[in-house]
C-alpha cells in the first residue's frame, strides 16, 4: 500500500510538472493549427516548388513593405526561432531598405497594451508572421503561415523569406 501510495505521488508530481511545462512555454493552439494547416496543404513533392518560387512580379510590387513578427510575452521554442530567424534574415539582408523606410520590420509583443490596435488590424493571436505590400497606398495584408513548415531547416527559411520579399520589392 505504502508503494502505491509513493506511485501516485510520484505520478502526480509528473503531471503537475509536466503541465507547467506545457504552461510556461507560452505555445498557442494557433501555432500548431497553423503549422498543421501548411503541413496538410503544401504537400512534400510540391515544398520546393511552392516555397521557393517568387511570387509573380507585375502586380505585387510594393511601394512599402511591412514585416512584422507578432508574439506573445511567453514564447515556445519554435516562436522564439521563428523570431530569430525573421530578425536575422531582415537585419542581415534588408539593413539598407529598414533604414531609408521602404521596409517597417517589428517584432511586436500582442501582449502589451500599446500593441493591442496594431494586432487588431492584423487580426494576430499567437505567433505570427504578417507581411503588408503597401501599393499606392492600399494595404495587402497576408499571413504567411509556410514559416512554420520550414522551421526545421534555417536556410530554407530564410532563402524562403527572401525569395518572397524580394518579389515585392523593386528590381
Amino acid at each position: 500500500m505504502l508503494k502505491e501510495q509513493k506511485t501516485s505521488n510520484g505520478v502526480n508530481k509528473l503531471l503537475f510538472l509536466i503541465i507547467g511545462v506545457l504552461v510556461l512555454t507560452g505555445c498557442n493552439k494557433q501555432i500548431n493549427s497553423q503549422a498543421n494547416n501548411v503541413i496538410s496543404t503544401v504537400d512534400e513533392n510540391q515544398n520546393n516548388t511552392v516555397l521557393n518560387q517568387p511570387v509573380s512580379s507585375a502586380e505585387q510590387i510594393a511601394d512599402k513593405l511591412e514585416v512584422y513578427y507578432f508574439h506573445r510575452t511567453a514564447r515556445c521554442y519554435s516562436c522564439k526561432t521563428i523570431g530569430q530567424y525573421v530578425r536575422e534574415t531582415m537585419e542581415q539582408k534588408y539593413g539598407m531598405q529598414i533604414s531609408n523606410g521602404i521596409i517597417d520590420f517589428r517584432e511586436i509583443n500582442i501582449d502589451l497594451p500599446e500593441n493591442k490596435d496594431i494586432a487588431k488590424r492584423y487580426q494576430a493571436s499567437g505567433s505570427s508572421l504578417f507581411i503588408n505590400r503597401v501599393i499606392n497606398g492600399q494595404d495587402n495584408i497576408e499571413q504567411d503561415a509556410n514559416v512554420w513548415k520550414l522551421l526545421g531547416n534555417e536556410s530554407q527559411f530564410k532563402n524562403y523569406l527572401e525569395n518572397k520579399l524580394n518579389s515585392y520589392l523593386p528590381g
